[in-house]
């Protein structure tokens, strides 16, 4: 079950606290590795109740399209396997290297790009987890105040996905997004 915490710009951006996999609408967002090919985290995740449908058209995607794997900030979509979506979009953050390697530019591209996707594909809505605040080391607050801004900026100028979900597997990491929009 995904429980709504508080609803921002209008009632456009949700932040929400559940399991990302459970979501109802369009599309949700893969915070993959550049493989593709699932992992640990929010990635094996999906992957998991995607089932080996997802695996597959990740990698056709890989052999067809990124035969060096998904560049950081860059987004692919495929379809979503067993789960009860249109679509899962994926994308690579970047790792933490101090802030000073391009990250903040990294992480926002991540945001930007999988919206654009969802926004041609006419999705209208889209579910994030937090990308790159796991494995990867970005530091939760600092993701929190990039991806906000992304995410406002792009719902201002365009008219899809009417609703965005940013959805959390714990009510702490949740606060810390809340937190970050101030």
């Amino acid at each position: 079950m995904i429980e709504t915490l508080e609803s921002l710009v209008g009632g456009r951006l949700v932040v929400a606290r559940g399991d990302i996999t459970e979501f109802e609408g369009d599309a949700i967002v893969n915070a993959a590795n550049s493989s593709l090919l699932g992992g640990g985290g929010v990635d094996g995740a999906i992957h998991r109740a995607a089932g080996p449908k997802l695996l597959e058209e990740c990698k056709r995607l890989r052999k067809d399209s990124y035969p060096a794997g998904l560049p950081a900030g860059q987004a692919a979509m495929t379809g979503a396997g067993a789960l009860s979506l249109k679509a899962v979009i994926h994308t690579v953050g970047p790792v933490w290297e101090g802030g000073n390697s391009g990250e903040p530019e990294t992480l926002a591209a991540a945001y930007r790009n999988s919206l654009a996707l969802a926004s041609a594909a006419g999705f209208e809505s889209l579910a994030f987890p937090a990308i790159s605040t796991g494995v990867y080391g970005y530091p939760k607050a600092e993701a929190a105040k990039v991806a906000f801004a992304t995410i406002e900026a792009f719902l201002k100028c365009e008219e899809l996905p009417k609703t965005v979900w940013l959805v959390f597997f714990s009510a702490a990491d949740a606060q810390t997004f809340i937190e970050a929009k101030e």
